[in-house]
């Protein structure tokens, strides 16, 4: 068990770097922890921003040396939110120093580095792993998954699942994002990881093989900046010259898939959805009732249960708010009708991490290196089947 300060140094502090220091900032205020997170030291390349960073966001110590920071003694967490490409060297050289580690999601930009950190995680066998799969911790999802496990839906039949954001226009400039050698994929891993994992989450069953994908590029070229060292950056920037790059990653990839315990699934992931913001949107239905969640209601759950009577059959939509009546997390937070947001799930998540820390259970499970790994199986599998255009069994993928 860690001591009852608990340090913790950040990775990156863009986009990822904001929600998780809301959370550290917030989680001891809302939840009943064994230990507490301290704001040890924040990382990330640029020392003046960072600095910046942490003053506002309330971290200790800031620095242009992730290296240094986690070879200090002190720090207790090493907290991964930087771009994919970067993961497995962060994540086991914090390993290898004996801290446990968070890492955001995909757990890597490709399977050899998920395979490399899942490797070096069994061996740091003291060492707790976790995954920014946050929206597991949405009350409503955290709901279906209960719902699931203990029987409500009989055996599954159909899984539909799909991410659609609308952001990647022509108009978006060449971030990493679209760069394969720092992503790893496009919408395919940032918004179909999400999705697979959700699915695999809620069922408690794993994806056996994939059937068929798409995997497509719709913008070729996007304008870039470079800077006079080299850099390039998106929206904003004041100096540089611009010019046009190539997109090496996917625009969207749709797939088909079955599961071990027989039940089929659709999963689509795209940032060209016009009109579209973020619909993170799964289906579930099963012999004895049906589940749908969409992320921009996440307040609600849709349930249909198929065996009341026919006279009285109908969806009905859940207000999951009500923390007395079992509702996961939302106790710890408002009164039952006053909603939470998108913040709170990465509150929620890292209650879990401190809650697992000090020796208690999650509220629900929670993924570590191992479970996340499963998912980037899939993520391959499927870029694996739309390119050579065949089945994938995942006994193929190792």
């Amino acid at each position: 068990m860690l001591k009852q300060a608990c340090n913790v140094l950040l990775i990156g502090s863009k986009f990822m770097g904001r929600a998780h220091s809301n959370a550290y900032l917030n989680v001891a205020r809302f939840f009943d922890l064994p230990v507490t997170p301290v704001m040890h030291t924040i990382a990330a390349r640029s020392r003046d921003e960072t600095e910046a960073f942490a003053e506002q966001w309330g971290w200790h110590n800031a620095t242009s040396d992730w290296r240094l920071a986690v070879e200090n003694p002190e720090v207790d967490v090493v907290d991964v939110g930087t771009p994919n490409h970067v993961h497995a060297e962060q994540a086991i050289e914090a390993l290898a120093q004996g801290k446990h580690v968070a890492c955001e999601k995909p757990l890597a930009g490709t399977l050899d580095d998920a395979r490399t950190m899942l490797a070096a995680a069994r061996k740091a066998r003291r060492c707790k792993t976790f995954v920014w799969y946050n929206y597991r911790r949405c009350p409503a999802v955290a709901l279906a998954h209960q719902l699931v496990k203990s029987g409500k839906l009989g055996r599954i039949y159909h899984v539909r699942a799909a991410y659609l954001q609308s952001w990647g226009g022509p108009d978006t400039p060449l971030l990493w994002r679209f760069q394969g050698k720092l992503a790893g994929s496009g919408a395919h891993g940032d918004l179909n990881a999400h999705i697979i994992d959700m699915a695999r989450f809620i069922t408690g069953d794993e994806i056996s093989e994939v059937v068929g994908a798409i995997e497509h590029t719709f913008i070729k070229q996007r304008e870039m900046i470079e800077s006079a060292g080299g850099e390039i950056s998106g929206k904003g920037a004041q100096r540089g010259k611009k010019r046009m790059g190539r997109s090496t990653v996917d625009d969207a990839v749709l797939f088909l898939a079955r599961f071990k315990g027989g039940a089929v699934a659709s999963f689509e992931a795209t940032r060209l959805a016009t009109g579209d913001r973020n619909v993170n949107r799964i289906e579930i239905h099963g012999e004895k009732g049906a589940l749908k969640f969409n992320f921009e209601r996440m307040n609600e759950l849709e349930w249909f249960d198929a065996t009341a009577p026919g006279r009285v059959q109908g969806w009905t939509t859940i207000n999951v708010t009500r923390g007395d009546d079992g509702h996961p997390y939302v106790g710890n937070w408002w009164p039952e009708g006053h909603i939470i947001g998108y913040e709170h799930g990465f509150v929620n998540m890292a209650a879990d991490m401190f809650q697992v820390l000090g020796g208690r259970k999650p509220t629900i499970p929670i993924p570590d290196f191992a479970d996340a790994y499963q998912t980037q199986r899939v993520l391959h599998a499927a870029i694996e089947s739309a390119r050579n255009r065949c089945p994938i069994r995942m006994t193929q993928v190792k």
